[in-house]
């Protein structure tokens, strides 16, 4: 059993200073040594799980492998490290409480008053040594979610000084915060920053490592005064500086030697250089693309990109391996019409309707799909985006007036997409739709078992709706075909249009496992079609 080394990350001054893209990118540098890496990100919100989450309140929900519906942050390990995650991997105040709740019902307590200190924090620390014991690693990394001083962050922060002593030389700090540059002074300035250090202090715990993020470059006066004032090495003070692209930051954490110093803090050999040759030469191909194209994304959330961030970085993904620059446009479905879907979608080269869920905007999904069906151009529907291609198909090309989903319409007389079996009972809406890894049986020479190469596949889901096999026959006698099927539920997972360019529909979510090193292959074949004059 190894001695697995702890390091917290937490954040300062401001939110979305980017503590999920430093812990990963700390991750991949120490992951390119030969160590064993995981991340685990610490939400406080009292939510059991972002599932039941408006995307404006809180962006993407990212699903693994074993159905843990978790925050977006989660998807930046995965894509990073090119590993699932799981469950154990995301934890919110919510469980921690409920569980907690859970155990006092039982008696477990013994009749003592429960409290934030030890209980809560008890449980906290562990959730965090126990994803470390489960799977061996060398080193978890644990996210702190919010910034320190937030009433909903104190029992995490608290737990973090408790295990700082619990685990003595196996443990550390990184705290990331904001250094702004002030235009009327022309300088930097460092007094947020010294101030978040303090509330930290005031907590009882002292950070090793100080990573400031920053617009401009940091002298070496200000790393000497942030030094001074928040009792850390200069050597531990880290610059983050903006970037093209976030999968800069694990060559810029490398040049400021983020990965060396943690290993020097605790007392482990550094193994060499990193190996980022895969890595760098993916940027490679990224910053320099050979062909350029352009995709309309096509969804109601899209006044938040962060609710399709798988999307937009799996297109990266995808763009690099084609050597082709994805502009990804996106488009609100509210805003298409009979009327309009040609001025609108005629200056892309691909569609893709996204996934989501209700009524709101499913009028202008469907008018996306017929516009792409029609002009034969390059088609990808995810999820909603799939059964709405199904729904316009059953409209225009079988004539079944009003098809619809049970969804949209309960009372539907042609019900070509259905809630599933094990669906109907449920009334609790937080975990408990489809979710998570199932298997799918593909047709071999389909545009989805060309982009395979295989016929076996397991991808990730998240829905309450399905095909209605009633009218499977129907639609491949007319030309939508069914090219993945779940082999044990014969559930359809994947349909196709034989006569066009590139028509394909899925009721997973192919975007939740691409990664840097392994970009999806629905998305790189998509790309690639599209690519094609």
């Amino acid at each position: 059993m190894k001695l697995t080394k702890y390091i917290f990350v937490t954040g300062g001054v401001a939110s979305s200073l980017g503590k999920g893209i430093i812990s990963a990118s700390l991750a991949k540098l120490l992951q390119a040594r030969g160590y064993s890496v995981t991340i685990q990100k610490l939400d406080p919100y009292i939510n059991v799980d972002p599932g039941t989450l408006n995307p404006y309140e809180h962006g993407e929900c990212f699903v693994t492998d074993d159905g843990a519906e978790t925050d977006l942050d989660l998807g930046h390990y995965e894509r990073f490290l090119n590993k699932p995650t799981s469950q154990a991997n995301n934890v919110t105040t919510g469980r921690i409480y409920q569980n907690v709740i859970n155990k006092e019902r039982r008696g477990d307590y013994l009749g003592k008053t429960v409290q934030i200190i030890p209980h809560i924090t008890d449980e906290i620390k562990h959730r965090i040594r126990s994803l470390g014991k489960k799977y061996d690693y060398d080193f978890v990394i644990t996210e702190i979610g919010g910034t320190v001083g937030d009433i909903e962050s104190l029992p995490y922060i608290e737990a973090v000084r408790q295990l700082k002593w619990e685990l003595e030389d196996r443990s550390l700090v990184i705290h990331l915060t904001l250094v702004p540059f002030l235009a009327a002074s022309g300088e930097l300035k460092t007094k947020p920053t010294q101030h978040s250090v303090k509330l930290l202090l005031e907590n009882g715990v002292q950070p090793d490592i100080l990573v400031l993020r920053t617009e401009r470059s940091i002298t070496d006066g200000v790393r000497k005064k942030v030094a001074r004032f928040c009792n850390v090495n200069i050597k531990s003070v880290i610059e983050s500086i903006d970037v093209s692209t976030i999968y800069e930051v694990p060559i810029r954490m490398q040049s400021e030697k983020l990965d060396e110093i943690v290993l020097e803090k605790l007392n482990l050999p550094t193994k060499g250089m990193p190996e980022l040759t895969k890595w760098k030469e993916f940027l490679e191909k990224l910053k320099n693309p050979k062909s350029e194209i352009s995709i309309a994304l096509v969804g109601k959330y899209v006044e938040l990109p962060d609710a399709y961030k798988s999307i937009a970085e799996s297109f990266l993904h995808a763009g690099a391996v084609n050597e082709c620059k994805v502009n990804l446009k996106y488009i609100h479905s509210e805003s298409i019409n009979e009327t309009n879907s040609k001025e609108i979608l005629g200056k892309y080269q691909g569609i893709l309707v996204a996934p989501g869920f209700g009524h709101r905007g499913i009028k202008g999904k469907i008018e996306a799909t017929k516009y792409a069906r029609q002009n034969n151009i390059p088609f990808l529907g995810i999820c909603l985006g799939m059964q709405c291609a199904v729904i316009e198909f059953a409209r225009n090309v079988l004539n079944l007036e009003k098809a619809d989903s049970t969804e949209m319409h309960n009372n539907t007389k042609y019900p070509v997409i259905s809630l599933m079996e094990e669906q109907k009972n449920i009334t609790d809406m937080g975990g408990t739709m489809r979710l998570g890894k199932y298997p799918c049986k593909i047709i071999p020479k389909s545009n989805a078992g060309k982009a395979y190469n295989q016929t076996d596949i397991f991808e990730r889901h998240r829905h309450r709706y399905e095909f209605n096999n009633k009218y499977l026959d129907l639609f491949q006698k007319n030309g939508m075909i069914a090219t993945g099927i779940n082999p044990d539920s014969e559930l359809v997972e994947i349909i196709e249009i034989k006569k066009h360019k590139w028509f394909v529909g899925v009721q997973f979510h192919p975007e939740y496992k691409s990664t840097v090193l392994n970009p999806h292959p629905i998305f790189t074949a998509f790309v690639k079609a599209v690519n094609e004059k």
